[in-house]
């Protein structure tokens, strides 16, 4: 079963779309979030990246929360840190697909417990996926 947004986040200072739920560090959802949009691409090379104040701000968290968010993107060399601009997201090796898989590690994981819960097989899930996946393609 899906754990109830309690607080989403994605405004015009905020590049990138955290759900807060129950259950789960704000900080480990914010660093998952925001590595998930760089990996992703939804943040490129060069784009800024909020301070650790608007990212407080807007996100309505301690300040040292978004000090140690700032700071671990920076160790992961995710983030780089340019004097007289701030922070901006860094040039990353191209990911693997296995990288990328693991970003949907925690999508899948509530996909399958729930179907589970409901009593629905490995079969009809593989099955309303590709009928999504085929829905969506036709879309695009």
């Amino acid at each position: 079963m899906r754990t109830a947004c309690i607080t989403c986040h994605s405004t015009a200072m905020i590049p990138f779309r955290v759900q807060f739920r129950a259950g789960a560090s704000i900080f480990e959802q914010t660093v998952y979030a925001a590595r998930k949009a760089m990996i992703s691409g939804q943040l490129k090379p060069g784009d800024p990246f909020p301070s650790v104040r608007a990212l407080s701000r807007e996100l309505k968290i301690n300040p040292n929360t978004a000090h140690k968010i700032v700071s671990q993107l920076v160790t992961e060399g995710l983030l780089e840190t340019r004097p007289g601009i701030g922070n901006v997201v860094a040039v990353m090796p191209d990911s693997t697909r296995r990288e990328r898989a693991r970003l949907l590690d925690e999508e899948i994981e509530v996909l399958v417990v729930g179907a589970k819960k409901l009593g629905i097989s490995l079969g009809e899930v593989v099955e309303a996926v590709e009928g999504h996946w085929e829905r969506l393609k036709v879309k695009e």
